[in-house]
């Protein structure tokens, strides 16, 4: 599968699983990523290292190119003509140079951390090193008070000379990346005085990967201190306004990483660059042409140069290369133009997709609102039925236990008269020692007391409470009679009553 033709349908799922991670993380083209994941079995982890770190050629792969580039043995003809015209003439002995790969250099961290003892050792052993120190203080008086007992000492011992420890002698304590390169910064303008030009502030590593990431050109410029050259250099050539203003030209996408060789960081740095001369300076980039993933060092600038050798040798390897990262910043950018218009047609598709699930579910919630709203409607309505047929039948049964009106000239007769709701008028005679529930009943079952012929038998309803939904009250002087607990008619009216009905509210029926 080549690199025009790769198709992430034909890839399995884990395939454009790795895929989908890799790009993720490096931002890379499809293209070249699936071509550096082939070449790293589809190893995620180690495709992201190659990436990061540089790939290393593949010896398999240059033997093969140093095999068909190596020059067929000429013919008798050929060498006449070489041997009249010269190799100079011949295209066949023009070989491209290969760039020298720009690796990625992490400073390892400093390790120099002392040793504590845990407090009951140092408790345990604490009179030897007592001890010690005595014996330590006792020869070194005596070495000072006899000096020349040491000598005598190391010449009987055969005059074997012992070697000496290496002392670190810079005074420089080691620091992390970015403080380092803090330190630096302030060390150079308080040596050169203040400058317009931009360093990266953070380590090596992160120049370099801002610079793959952002296809952008980084200027590595390595002083020594100790040598005679550097203070020439910087303030000459480095801090001049020709280079000033050609490094801090924004067209020429520069990233300006500097450091003292004194340092760990540095020294690997230059040991990387294969430094030979200080001071020193290195273009890298990202060269396409080598691999998908390669850095390399487009150009070595060392030693002395003025600014009229500087600024050419710089502008000449940058526009060897401007061209193709130009290039492949124009593709990831439209690589990334229409990713974020897949982005932003997704977000889009999203939102209409949660607006159609709002509706459709405020939609769902209104019909069960109005199917619970129809489903209470039709409760209350056959409630309603069931009362009104429970409450006629208890009527009509209830109008069977009524006894007949009572002969006008029997005792213990009370005539009650009794203004119905409709306005109608009824006098009627009840037996003294009768309820009040007799007389509500009355009134309540008078409808069915009024039908013509004798009432049909019926039976009560089941499990129903009858509620009377009206009151007796005589109005002059008001009072209430109520059927519960009132006592007998005579009672409550005595042997005559006017009495009206009242229809009681739902509150007060409830």
């Amino acid at each position: 599968m080549t690199d025009q033709d790769i198709d992430p349908s034909q890839l399995s799922s884990s395939q454009q699983e790795a895929l989908g991670t890799y790009t993720a993380v490096t931002n890379q083209e499809p293209s070249a990523a699936v071509a550096l994941l082939e070449r790293s079995q589809w190893n995620v982890q180690f495709a992201i290292a190659k990436f990061f770190d540089g790939e290393a050629p593949d010896p398999v792969e240059e033997a093969r190119a140093s095999f068909a580039s190596a020059p067929l043995p000429p013919s008798q003809s050929s060498r006449q003509e070489v041997l009249m015209n010269g190799f100079s003439r011949s295209p066949r002995t023009q070989t491209r140079s290969r760039l020298d790969p720009a690796p990625r250099i992490v400073p390892q961290p400093d390790n120099r951390n002392v040793y504590r003892p845990p407090f009951l050792f140092s408790l345990l052993f604490s009179p030897f090193k007592l001890l010690y120190r005595l014996l330590s203080g006792s020869v070194g008086l005596f070495t000072y008070l006899f000096p020349v007992l040491p000598q005598l000492l190391s010449g009987r011992a055969g005059g074997r000379a012992q070697p000496q420890r290496l002392k670190d002698t810079s005074g420089r304590r080691p620091l992390n990346s970015r403080d380092t390169a803090s330190r630096f910064t302030r060390e150079f303008e308080e040596e050169y005085g203040h400058h317009d030009l931009k360093f990266f502030e953070n380590g090596y590593a992160q120049a370099y990967d801002v610079a793959k990431t952002d296809l952008k050109f980084l200027l590595v410029v390595l002083l020594s201190p100790e040598h005679d050259d550097t203070a020439t250099f910087v303030r000459s050539t480095l801090l001049s306004p020709e280079v000033v203003t050609y490094i801090n030209d924004p067209q020429n996408k520069i990233i300006l990483w500097a450091g003292n060789v004194q340092d760990s960081e540095a020294y690997q740095v230059s040991t990387a660059l294969n430094c030979s001369k200080f001071p020193f300076a290195a273009v890298v980039a990202h060269t396409l042409q080598d691999s998908s993933t390669s850095m390399s060092t487009i150009a070595r600038i060392s030693g002395l140069l003025p600014p009229s050798a500087f600024v050419p040798r710089l502008r000449s390897a940058i526009s060897q290369h401007s061209a193709a990262l130009d290039q492949a910043r124009a593709s990831r950018n439209e690589q990334q133009a229409t990713r974020n218009l897949r982005e932003e047609q997704n977000s889009a598709y999203e939102r209409s997709l949660a607006r159609d699930r709002e509706r459709v579910r405020q939609r769902r919630e209104a019909e069960e609102a109005r199917t619970c709203a129809e489903r209470e409607q039709k409760a209350k309505a056959e409630s309603a039925e069931r009362e009104a047929q429970n409450r006629e039948q208890w009527r009509k049964w209830r109008a069977q236990s009524i006894p007949p009106e009572p002969p006008s000239s029997g005792e213990g007769i009370t005539r009650v008269s009794i203004r119905m709701t409709s306005g109608e008028r009824v006098v009627r005679k009840f037996r003294a020692e009768a309820d009040m529930e007799e007389l509500y009943a009355f009134v309540e079952c008078f409808d069915v007391l009024s039908e013509a012929g004798p009432p049909s038998k019926v039976s009560g309803p089941p499990n129903y409470d009858h509620v009377y939904r009206f009151r007796l009250v005589s109005p002059l002087p008001r009072v209430v009679y109520e059927y519960e607990g009132a006592g007998t008619i005579s009672s409550s009216v005595g042997r005559s009553g006017n009495l009206l009905v009242e229809l009681l509210d739902d509150d007060e029926d409830e």
